[in-house]
């Protein structure tokens, strides 16, 4: 996706115009509360149980043999959800993102986003990008697994108000490190950080 693009005019056309005016049915038999699990498939199952745990934090719930699996399937958790992420070993060359664009774990601290980046560059991990995106203004580091899937953690994703309104587009403040998104907050984003990034964005 081209970065600093704010194409107004295209945000504002029939088209999307229309996809946004688009609205659940009423009268639906249920309602989706959050979303559950992913499930990924990969090259080596234990390289990747191996950086979901390690670098991830993530713990192993479950185990799949290949007798009820083919190529084995590891459940694992990051709260108390059974699993959040899902491996199934057996994939035939990694992932070409062709499908699942990225999967996003949420933080509860700003302070976290910024430890997350120092510790995946500790790993050796491949970060694509850290700062702030457009639409949702959250502030994030991406980057990818053992097998190329784009993962993202994030802290600060706006919160949509009970009559449905966002934020608008002239506010939304993209950023291309996390220590421009700390200094450039959007309205109603406290970026005060404690210690060495607070003071970076205090002067």
């Amino acid at each position: 996706m081209p970065r600093g693009v704010f194409d107004l005019e295209g945000l504002r056309s029939p088209a999307a115009e229309a996809l946004r005016r688009i609205a659940p049915p009423s009268g639906l038999p249920f309602k989706v509360t959050k979303l559950g699990h992913v499930v990924l498939k990969v090259t080596d199952l234990k390289r990747s149980v191996d950086f979901y745990n390690e670098v991830l934090g993530f713990r192993v719930s479950d185990v799949y043999p290949e007798s009820m699996m083919k190529g084995g399937m590891v459940f694992m958790r990051c709260n108390a959800d059974h699993h959040g992420v899902a491996l199934v070993g057996g994939a035939q060359a990694p992932s070409g993102s062709r499908e699942m664009h990225h999967l996003a774990f949420e933080v509860a601290t700003l302070e976290e986003v910024v430890r997350a980046r120092e510790h995946l560059q500790r790993h050796g991990v491949i970060i694509d990008f850290d700062g702030r995106r457009r639409a949702g203004c959250q502030v994030a580091v991406e980057f990818r697994d053992p097998d190329g899937h784009c993962l993202e953690i994030f802290w600060g994703l706006d919160q949509v108000s009970s009559d449905g309104r966002v934020r608008p587009p002239e506010q939304w403040r993209e950023e291309q490190s996390l220590e421009d998104a700390i200094a450039n907050p959007p309205e109603g984003q406290d970026t005060t950080l404690p210690g060495r990034l607070g003071a970076a964005k205090s002067e």
